[in-house]
């Protein structure tokens, strides 16, 4: 059997209409044109997009019903380790300290729910390198 190939990385656009699939669940061309648009014009657009993205991989269509419906292939969590992991090599050197770094620096200072979070994050991560 051949190695599945990977799926490529969203662009903005795609990312957009993913993060309505990821909320929703699963949804028609017209539920996700109206998330993204309202009223506005774009229902093309979206249906081109969807189109393209199935042939990518990034969705899944059900063709069963009359008003086809699509569902994101890729899972919202892979999508952000992915970038992530890409972010961190291309501008922190490889190194996921410095972003948590210069996150955690910036203009805009995490919760006191993040801060507790992130707490258990960092006791997770020593407590499992103290039994490696």
């Amino acid at each position: 059997m051949a190695p599945r190939a990977a799926v490529p990385r969203p662009t903005e656009s795609e990312l957009a209409i993913l993060g309505v699939l990821w909320d929703l669940g699963e949804a028609t061309v017209r539920e996700v044109h109206e998330a993204l648009y309202g009223e506005d014009g774009g229902y093309t657009t979206a249906l081109k997009m969807l189109q393209v993205m199935h042939a990518k991989g990034l969705v899944r269509r059900d063709e069963r019903q009359r008003a086809h419906v699509y569902k994101a292939a890729i899972s919202k969590s892979a999508t952000q380790k992915r970038a992530t992991a890409e972010l961190v090599q291309r501008l922190f050197d490889g190194r996921p300290a410095e972003l948590v770094m210069r996150a955690l620096g910036s203009d805009k200072s995490p919760s006191a729910e993040e801060l507790s979070q992130i707490r258990e994050l960092l006791d997770r991560i020593e407590h499992g390198r103290r039994h490696d």
